[in-house]
């Protein structure tokens, strides 16, 4: 069966001296992939503006199904060879996995450097680590993607001297042979490990001190640092770029009076989002699964936010934070609705809270459901402890507010004002 349509557009808005122009080749293979591929397409030509790139073109190629040796056909690549050179374009980037064969072959038939939509989105996460377990983490899934694709990659290596595609872990490495390679991976994987171990224990320390942990997560460029910005009044990386989060920040929210959480705002999800990421930030992802609440904030103005919502659902599964912890989901962006739009989105998910961080509407709304869905409410209690039991006793002083505390003999009695959500623990010594 012959290919049914391509078509290039040019963008309208032509960035000057960007480093890099960008050619995007997606590829549909059913009847109804089509619309599924221009929305890809479309999140593919921002994330190659987030990586330093100019777009000079989109072409989408549909077929019954995908080239095993060049994706596109050996007749397709001798077009878009001429194409990118008629666009300008020193980089063709692919709205697809390709296989090392695949690569190689696009590479040379196309002599032109050749990426697909991991490599591209690992490029952006090396960009914008700042962290060493950042950096630690986009370096391990760099050499796990890098590891097959290194025999007779020498258009590959022969381009490492700057570019999207070439950040990360540097030409030394990337031309050992693949035993060294392997050396590397255990190594940062060890260094990860003894991050995860230390991540623990600060985790640890936060929950002795009682304070309920919040998580945001979304789809990245959903609005995430800016709710965390405007809950904690804390300055977090914002714009409209994707991934300006890669490094988890946990900060101080003020729910109420006397009413504090942690808010921990963490990496964006992404359609497509590669497997190695996933696994490479599992330490770091870890913060949302042991999280009292997650806040899953998404951007209500989205056309495609069903198809949002699913992605990120797959990678909370993929974490196991599929079920626990509870969720509470965020409309944000309510300032770019219309009422009938508003209307909609709110009977769409009736359980979400609308709200704007931009402008602070809904915002209120949030902070008491936060405080509802937490048990912060306080109430009085009068409790019994060991004075020998130094922990408990600073347990009570740490959450709650102490209005008495009177020692009888070996007895310490407290009247207190705790948080509902830590009756429980405190049950056997409420008198």
């Amino acid at each position: 069966m012959a290919e049914v349509d391509e078509t290039i557009k040019k963008p309208n808005c032509y960035r000057r001296g960007a480093a890099e122009h960008a050619l995007l080749i997606g590829v549909a293979t059913g009847p109804t992939s089509r619309s599924r591929t221009e929305a890809s397409l479309e999140e593919l030509g921002l994330l190659a503006r987030s990586a330093g790139a100019s777009v000079v073109g989109t072409i989408l190629q549909e077929r019954p199904r995908k080239d095993p040796a060049t994706l596109i056909g050996r007749g397709k690549v001798e077009e878009l060879s001429v194409r990118a050179q008629e666009a300008g374009a020193d980089v063709v980037i692919f709205d697809h996995d390709l296989s090392p064969a695949q690569q190689r072959n696009l590479e040379e038939r196309l002599s032109t450097k050749t990426l697909d939509r991991t490599q591209l989105i690992l490029d952006i996460f090396a960009k914008r680590a700042r962290t060493r377990e950042g950096r630690l983490q986009v370096e391990l899934a760099q050499l796990e993607y890098l590891l097959p694709r290194l025999a007779g990659k020498g258009v590959l290596l022969s381009r490492l001297g700057g570019g999207i595609g070439t950040r990360g872990p540097g030409e030394t490495k990337l031309e050992t042979d693949r035993r060294r390679i392997r050396q590397r991976i255990q190594a940062v994987r060890r260094d990860i490990e003894r991050v995860r171990r230390h991540r623990g224990t600060r985790r640890a320390a936060r929950q002795r001190s009682e304070q309920a942990v919040v998580a945001l997560v979304g789809y990245t460029n959903a609005g995430k640092s800016t709710l965390f910005s405007a809950l904690t009044r804390a300055e977090a990386g914002i714009s409209d770029q994707l991934f300006m989060t890669l490094d988890p920040l946990v900060r101080r929210a003020r729910l109420g009076p006397g009413l504090d959480v942690l808010l921990v705002d963490t990496v964006g999800f992404i359609q497509k989002l590669p497997h190695g990421l996933v696994a490479a930030f599992r330490a770091t992802l870890e913060e949302v699964v042991q999280a009292d609440l997650l806040l899953h904030v998404q951007d209500a103005s989205a056309p495609d936010l069903d198809e949002r919502e699913a992605s990120v659902n797959t990678v909370l599964e993929e974490i196991g934070a599929a079920e626990k912890p509870p969720r509470v989901v965020v409309l944000n962006k309510s300032d770019r609705l219309d009422a009938e739009q508003a209307l909609r989105a709110q009977q769409g998910r009736p359980e979400g809270v609308l709200v704007s961080a931009h402008t602070g509407h809904g915002l209120e709304d949030l902070r008491q459901l936060l405080i509802r869905r937490l048990w912060l409410g306080r109430k009085p209690v009068r409790l019994r402890f060991s004075s020998a039991d130094a922990r408990g006793i600073a347990g009570v002083y740490s959450a709650g507010k102490v209005v008495v505390h009177e020692v009888h003999g070996d007895e310490v009695r407290i009247e207190a004002e705790l948080p509902e959500r830590l009756l429980e623990r405190y049950r056997e010594h409420l008198t």
